[in-house]
């Protein structure tokens, strides 16, 4: 599984995430590995910033963001949470979900192309956060 190259914005990631993350990736099951590769290609070209630098209009983890999908234009509103969370989290959405990866370190107002099981392609808009645990001073949750 692979992502399109040209058309991913820049993203950002803090590193207090990042290290979380990279625990996830250590852990993830075999069966999770295409997702975990998403991931990492993600997490590889970001930009790491301390997490009181995080800009308040990025999706970080445990953010609760409003995207469109734009090939359906419904609109979501969904929290960006760690795998081991998903199931005490009311409308959680994995890091490891192509969604989730996908929504990870955008600003608000970008779009994403990005390549789901099955081959096909999912057009993603970041509409608004309505939380972001950095914005709200919670630098170390």
């Amino acid at each position: 599984m692979s992502t399109v190259n040209a058309q991913r914005p820049s993203i950002t990631v803090s590193s207090l995430d990042l290290d979380r993350l990279y625990s996830v990736i250590e852990n993830a099951p075999r069966t999770a590995l295409p997702y975990v590769e998403a991931l990492e290609t993600e997490l590889a070209r970001a930009s790491v910033v301390e997490p009181e630098q995080m800009p308040a209009d990025v999706a970080t983890m445990n953010s609760v963001v409003r995207y469109r999908d734009l090939s359906t234009q419904q609109e979501h509103r969904v929290t960006l949470v760690y795998p081991q969370h998903l199931a005490t989290t009311e409308n959680g959405i994995s890091v490891l979900a192509p969604v989730g990866s996908a929504l990870l370190g955008l600003r608000v107002g970008q779009s994403i192309h990005w390549q789901v099981p099955g081959g096909h392609l999912i057009e993603l808009e970041l509409l608004g956060l309505d939380y972001q645990p950095e914005a709200a001073g919670e630098y170390h949750r």
